[in-house]
């Protein structure tokens, strides 16, 4: 049989610390020591993105800024695989072609956002998903919002459902030996964290309220933000006087973030929606308690080894977070149920469901 030729889009490497891109990084990755003679995969980037490992491995087809106006550059492939339900860059199918898509959320339908948004984002995905063979989607709760909301959708053919969780490469080289000395002003101190967009849906702003009632301060991890959110904290932390015990960190190097996951007391994610959930495995894998709301996918992720907020009102929240962690603090037993957890969520696991996939279509 002829060797089928397989184009996996990582195109969103471009945004290097967003989870997106960590996730599919770790799909490449965890690909590389898979072999058979069926296929042959190529990698849509952009080379500067990629690190050497996977250049090394892989045939990269550099994006060019014009390609979401010419798509015959991947005319030759057999199986697209498309990272990202929004992409600009994939919505022509070739005659015999496969296409997979991976469907991240469709968190803009419960958005507090225009009816034209909305209907932008709609289309987007549409554009995406109508001619798919199979769509991925990244954890049960997806499914269930995509199936609940299929008519919102055309499809040349019915595609394929699937579940596949994402995966994620666990970093065993944690700097260690590195010392506080970026991180001056957490020294000596306890702190919860927090990692992702600062965005209302990430629901920050009900951990600022527990400053008051814990002792420990508040480390925020933020890629992105939006202005009138940041407003909305600042003001409360004004008016609480906790100013000084919310660190926003924006940015950071992936290193630094396993450095500072390693040394917080634990982790907090109180979001109202979520596709997938990184951050709580990440915290899991460094045998950290995670603290989540029970909202859309994240029981999925923290099953029952997490502790939940299962109200957001604040000495509610409170309540939680103590109990759960005097819970921790005295059994013996927690990390290594918290590291099994994270451990379910791995590149390897990933990458051999994807390989499933592009079996199944070859």
């Amino acid at each position: 049989m002829k060797e089928k030729k397989i184009l996996i889009d990582l195109e969103r490497l471009r945004y290097s610390n967003s989870g997106i891109a960590n996730v599919f990084r770790s799909l490449a990755s965890g690909l590389i020591n898979i072999t058979t003679k069926e296929y042959f995969i190529f990698l849509y980037a952009e080379r500067e993105s990629l690190p050497r490992k996977l250049t090394n491995n892989f045939t990269i087809v550099q994006r060019r800024f014009w390609n979401k106006k010419v798509y015959n550059y991947y005319r030759k492939f057999d199986i697209i695989h498309v990272s990202h339900q929004l992409t600009s860059y994939f919505k022509k199918k070739y005659k015999n072609q496969k296409k997979i898509v991976t469907l991240h959320d469709l968190n803009f339908l419960h958005e507090n956002i225009s009816n034209e948004k909305k209907e932008k984002f709609k289309n987007v995905v549409n554009s995406n998903i109508s001619n798919a063979d199979v769509i991925v989607c990244i954890s049960q709760f997806v499914k269930n919002d995509l199936l609940k909301n299929w008519a919102l959708f055309t499809f040349k053919e019915k595609p394929i459902v699937k579940v596949v969780y994402n995966g994620i490469s666990f970093n065993d080289n944690k700097i260690k030996s590195k010392s506080f000395e970026n991180y001056s002003f957490l020294k000596g101190k306890n702190y919860i964290l927090n990692i992702g967009v600062l965005f209302p849906k990430k629901n920050q702003l009900s951990l600022i309220k527990m400053l008051p009632y814990i002792e420990e301060d508040l480390v925020c991890v933020v890629s992105d933000s939006k202005p009138e959110y940041v407003v909305k904290i600042t003001e409360e932390l004004e008016n609480n006087g906790c100013m000084d015990r919310v660190h926003f960190l924006y940015n950071i190097s992936d290193n630094e973030k396993w450095y500072l996951i390693e040394n917080s007391r634990a982790l907090c994610h109180p979001s109202l929606a979520e596709g997938f959930g990184i951050p709580p495995i990440e915290a899991m894998y460094c045998e950290k308690p995670v603290f989540l709301s029970t909202y859309t996918s994240l029981p999925e992720i923290g099953g029952d080894i997490a502790f939940y907020f299962k109200s957001f009102e604040t000495q509610e929240m409170v309540t939680s977070y103590k109990k759960g962690i005097e819970i921790f603090d005295n059994d013996q037993s927690y990390k290594v149920k918290l590291k099994n957890r994270a451990l379910k969520f791995s590149k390897q696991e990933m990458a051999k469901n994807y390989l499933d996939i592009y079996k199944e279509l070859i």
